[in-house]
């Protein structure tokens, strides 16, 4: 699914992020970034295990994954 981007200049579209808790701004920040989605990609079609695949893209963008009970961020 594509982002919605027809309002991307429209200011009041990001006024939810003046609330954001720290870790939230920053996820939003990372997600837009195209070497993290380059990464992350590659982690979703790895056919190494898991835990190295995320420790991999840990290590680079400075992350820790949540558990597995949790919902994933799309």
């Amino acid at each position: 699914m594509k982002p919605d981007r027809s309002k991307w200049q429209d200011a009041t579209a990001y006024d939810y992020m003046s609330s954001l808790a720290v870790e939230d701004l920053a996820w939003e920040c990372l997600r837009r970034n195209a070497g993290y989605q380059k990464d992350f990609g590659r982690h979703v079609r790895s056919e190494s295990s898991q835990e190295d695949s995320e420790a991999a893209i840990a290590r680079r963008w400075g992350l820790r994954f949540r558990g597995p009970s949790e919902p994933q961020r799309a």
